[in-house]
């Protein structure tokens, strides 16, 4: 289905909390939000920090899309230290970390993300302590970025997820295609190469997005 403009819901978000200057854009990140239901949480945080992070949009459990700032638009979203930079050989190491987040669109997936198994009760929790139902639960053989499980993203998540890269592709011309490295730290990522990643292709200490195999199948999916 193609992306309805009209049902995404625009949040009050004021303009000293991203940068209103225009942008090319050349890359899509995913995030995970790292929280339970709902974006109240997290759109509070954004408003108290005086250092301009956010994401342009959050998507739901229910799939529905709030958007802070247009994609038009940046704010810090990466957080890449100039010191990791250097150590894999980006020349402008410097200034790198916002030259990306200048040109890069961000999407926030509300999830838990990395869970911890409690072997007493046998469940799972987040970091809060908050108990995921094993349903909505995916385990990893073996480890990603320091967990064997995490919260699943919601089909309707996904479905959202995957309208609005068409979406974005179609506007900037963004390619499509699946990045295979896109799981762990990629060069092609913090050289600021066009495509579609995830924070951890940027980062060592961060797991989202992790590689659900659904969201593998459906990024494999996009038209190229």
């Amino acid at each position: 289905m193609a992306l309805d403009l009209k049902k995404i819901i625009q949040l009050e978000f004021p303009n000293n909390q991203y940068y209103r200057e225009e942008t090319d854009k050349k890359q899509i990140v995913l995030h995970h939000t790292a929280s339970g239901r709902g974006v109240t949480g997290d759109f509070r945080h954004w408003l108290n920090t005086p250092q301009r992070i956010a994401t342009h949009v959050i998507v739901d459990f229910e799939g529905v899309i709030y958007q802070a700032y247009s994609s038009k638009y940046w704010a810090h979203h990466l957080g890449v230290k100039q010191a990791f930079l250097k150590s894999n050989g980006i020349e402008n190491y410097k200034t790198q970390n916002k030259i990306l987040n200048q040109h890069s669109i961000a999407i926030e997936i509300d999830a838990w993300g990395g869970l911890k198994y409690d072997k007493e009760n046998g469940v799972w929790k987040s970091w809060a302590g908050k108990i995921v139902p094993a349903e909505r639960v995916v385990k990893y053989e073996k480890k990603y970025r320091g967990y064997f499980g995490f919260e699943r993203y919601t089909d309707a998540q996904l479905c959202a997820v995957k309208d609005l890269l068409i979406f974005w592709n179609k506007r900037y011309e963004i390619p499509l295609h699946y990045n295979e490295d896109m799981w762990d730290v990629s060069k092609n990522a913090l050289k600021g190469k066009a495509g579609v990643y995830s924070h951890s292709s940027y980062r060592k200490d961060k797991s989202d997005a992790h590689p659900q195999p659904e969201l593998i199948q459906m990024l494999k999916g996009l038209p190229s």
